[in-house]
């Protein structure tokens, strides 16, 4: 009886070590970063929370609070207001991947555009090993952090907002 009882235990400490260690959804994980608590704010007001913590798998390409800086003054305040909704859907979908593309699978398409959830494409570049994203407007943001794991699918951290046509 006192194996049963020591497994049991056992088996709720490990199971609940495992539950405390595992990654969250997508949403959850970059909630839980200070760097991006700009983009959360926008996930937020684009009411994209419920597609972004669903199933999945994505892949983010997620720009920090320093990234949407870059943006002219005030356009931040005017995205998250709900009359710009729309727009703010189309930038922030235009960030995501469909299904789980880790930095191995990014570096192997080199040279190629990939099609966002939004639509769009963006274009990967690799140089000395460092991978940049050329969006349609030709703006260039460098991927600063790759393979940051969520439950859901995986975010790859870039220094500046892509901006679709």
């Amino acid at each position: 009886m006192k194996k049963f009882l020591a497994l049991g235990l056992t088996a709720i400490l490990v199971s609940t070590v495992a539950a405390q260690t595992a990654p969250g959804t997508i949403v959850e994980v970059a909630s839980g970063n200070k760097a991006f608590s700009t983009l959360v704010t926008a996930v937020k007001a684009a009411d994209l929370v419920g597609v972004l913590s669903g199933k999945g798998p994505f892949t983010v390409l997620a720009p920090t609070d320093e990234a949407f800086a870059k943006l002219p003054k005030g356009t931040v305040e005017t995205l998250v207001k709900p009359e710009n909704k729309a727009t703010l859907v189309k930038i922030l979908t235009y960030h995501v991947l469909s299904g789980k593309a880790m930095s191995k699978d990014v570096v192997a398409l080199a040279g190629k555009k990939v099609k966002t959830v939004q639509g769009g494409e963006v274009m990967i570049n690799v140089k000395e090993g460092k991978v940049s994203l050329t969006d349609e407007m030709g703006g260039t943001s460098n991927v600063t952090a790759v393979d940051v794991e969520a439950s859901n699918g995986v975010i790859h951290v870039i220094d500046t907002v892509l901006m679709p046509k």
